[in-house]
């Protein structure tokens, strides 16, 4: 796997490629923003927030603009508000320095088990008899006017693509895999963050506030209180805290 490294601590750059070289990644190392921008051909970003031109933070705005390429913060800046804009801002993992380098193996093994195309996100397997299941081996699912194509990774609303991050599109996916059905908090966490994450929550409410907003309608994913998420349906559906449930209309 090709990685780009932003670094620009020399003593931290040289060392931490010569561990990931060790583990089989191919590394690309530079030392600014500017270098960062002009780099092609990787499959992963690590990225550090402390850079000499321009702030880490901006850098990660700006290579999300560009491509769906994953990017991992590394950084001394450990405050859950640096973790959350950099979260709501696109990158898919966060780690505060110091960190192990087996702990940045495994994240980065994590995040490109649920960013490949080729890969599906733990418990996601394709299921053909599913109602929201059609085409090709069931790989498209959701309710109008969403569409999720698992093999190609794409999103639809109203026939129109929409740019979604890996951990959004997992989450997007993992919702439409049964719409209409509540998804507890923490199954989500553990299939689209990791098995072993046990981090603070607010990661996931910034990503489904994210998802919504690209969507364009805040109603398409439901907040079950105290519960999980689900994905709406024009279906009546029965809610563990309303009841009886609602109809949509213009589904």
């Amino acid at each position: 796997m090709r990685l780009l490294l932003v670094e620009d601590d020399e003593s931290i750059a040289e060392p931490l490629s010569d561990g990931l070289t060790r583990y089989g990644f191919s590394v690309q190392r530079v030392a600014d923003g500017t270098a960062a921008l002009r780099a092609s051909g990787h499959e992963l970003v690590l990225l550090d927030l402390g850079l000499p031109d321009i702030d880490g933070i901006d850098l990660c705005r700006m290579l999300r603009r560009r491509n769906g390429v994953p990017i991992i913060m590394i950084t001394a800046r450990g405050a859950e508000a640096d973790r959350v804009v950099g979260l709501e801002l696109g990158a898919d993992d966060y780690l505060a320095k110091p960190f192990s380098l087996r702990e940045l193996v495994a994240r980065i093994r994590a995040v490109a088990r649920r960013s490949m195309p080729s890969t599906a996100p733990a418990g996601l397997a394709s299921d053909p008899a599913s109602p929201a299941g059609t085409g090709p081996a069931g790989h498209i699912r959701g309710v109008e006017p969403v569409t999720v194509d698992r093999r190609t990774r794409e999103v639809r609303v109203h026939g129109r693509p929409i740019a979604l991050t890996p951990k959004e599109f997992d989450l997007l996916l993992l919702l439409a895999k049964d719409p209409g059905a509540v998804v507890d908090r923490q199954t989500i966490l553990n299939q689209v963050w990791d098995t072993a994450y046990f981090g603070n929550t607010r990661t996931l409410d910034v990503h489904v506030a994210s998802l919504r907003r690209k969507l364009g309608d805040p109603a398409l994913i439901e907040t079950v209180r105290g519960i999980g998420f689900r994905l709406a349906t024009s279906e009546p559906a029965t809610s563990p805290d309303h009841g009886s449930g609602w109809p949509r209309t213009g589904w």
